[in-house]
């Protein structure tokens, strides 16, 4: 039997292993970290195309067991005044409760997920592929799928000459505020283009409030900064940059305990190289997209079904990745492009500000009559139709 070896543990890791495993291909999982992700990160979206991807691996209800159906968007200003409405069918969840369903769910299915395995290396070999960890290990397999995320060690062994992540201009940070009334109703993500800031916020049936913003920040900070921020710091920040606003941002903030401490927003254009004979990449790690767009897990898991198909029916390597990226490179590509477009509206300065809040009603009204959308939502894999070979 083919042997796949996974690198990263986190949506696409276990999911693809999935997905293979359903189309008779062994695999072994290596995350880089010495544990689970339980507890870590905030919250995201899944949309309905990813929902289904996953329907395809009989996944769909387990998910749809976590967090809360999200269908519709609401947006407006930090004056108050309404500037669209829109229909989003998606699910939002608690990040940690998906990692931690989609393992326990793999290794129930049989897959070996192995801790504190970071990739440093690998190599082709005479018979397949062999990766070299930071602690010494090894491991060896017929090929090599990095779902090891933004800064993919996998898609630097595969082109030592990748492109770095594009900074977007902005940070995230969040929480879960309790004991707080605000307005709007379950089942709406609110969205608030504030003046200086942009701010979003979920009502969960359990009267929580899930929220994030998105601090500007021209300049890329480091690690080290951002991890230099205190929690009061963050409080602070984000009640200077909101307190000339309309809307519940104040008192939601106030009602967080625990401000989750902010990260950087990167996407990738375009990334050259997803393979070469004996390996590839895929989810953040070939096409990081903006969490404006949305999209970001469900494209890893639209990969992870897709790379099945593939590998199940394309018996040379280098064929079922170049059919891969055929099938992919440019749904995710313009996703990523829809992303930035998305993000550019979060921190336009005053001439910017005032154009958006004088178009976007109208674009949004137009998105809805004519389900503008409806490329990236509505697409759907057919798990039983074959993959046909890609000449090269």
């Amino acid at each position: 039997m083919t042997r796949a070896l996974i690198i990263g543990g986190g949506i696409a890791g276990p999911v693809t292993a999935m997905a293979l495993q359903r189309a008779g291909i062994d695999s072994d999982v290596f995350e880089a970290y010495d544990r689970g992700s339980e507890g870590v990160g905030a919250f995201l979206t899944l949309a309905i195309n990813g929902l289904e991807a996953l329907r395809i691996l009989d996944l769909h209800d387990l998910v749809c067991d976590l967090g809360m159906d999200s269908p519709r968007m609401r947006m407006s200003n930090g004056r108050g005044k309404q500037l669209g409405d829109v229909r989003q069918p998606s699910r939002t969840l608690r990040r940690a409760d998906l990692y931690q369903a989609l393992r326990d769910e793999a290794v129930r299915r049989g897959v070996r997920i192995h801790y504190g395995k970071r990739l440093d290396d690998a190599s082709i070999t005479r018979k397949g592929v062999r990766a070299v960890f930071a602690d010494g290990g090894t491991a060896e397999g017929d090929l090599l799928i990095g779902a090891d995320g933004l800064r993919s060690r996998t898609r630097t062994i595969i082109d030592p000459g990748a492109p770095r992540a594009r900074h977007v201009g902005l940070l995230n940070t969040g929480g879960f505020a309790r004991g707080v009334t605000v307005p709007g109703e379950p089942g709406t993500s609110y969205f608030i283009f504030g003046k200086k800031c942009f701010f979003g916020y979920l009502i969960h049936p359990n009267g929580e409030v899930w929220w994030f913003a998105n601090p500007p920040s021209p300049k890329e900070p480091t690690r080290e900064e951002l991890s230099a921020i205190t929690p009061a710091q963050w409080r602070a920040r984000l009640v200077a940059l909101f307190k000339d606003d309309v809307g519940p941002m104040l008192d939601i903030i106030g009602a967080t305990d625990d401000i989750i401490t902010g990260w950087n927003t990167y996407d990738f254009p375009t990334v050259p190289k997803w393979w070469n004979e004996r390996m590839v990449i895929l989810g953040d790690a070939a096409h990081a997209t903006s969490p404006s767009s949305g999209q970001g897990a469900s494209m890893a898991i639209e990969d992870a079904v897709v790379l099945a198909t593939c590998l199940r029916d394309i018996p040379d390597l280098p064929g079922a990745f170049a059919a891969f990226e055929r099938l992919r490179r440019e749904r995710v590509e313009r996703i990523v492009a829809q992303g930035k477009r998305n993000g550019s509206g979060k921190a336009p300065g005053v001439v910017g500000a005032f154009t958006r809040d004088l178009l976007l009603p109208t674009i949004m009204r137009q998105v809805a009559k004519k389900n503008a959308l409806a490329w990236m939502h509505d697409y759907r894999i057919s798990w039983d139709d074959r993959v046909p070979a890609v000449s090269r």
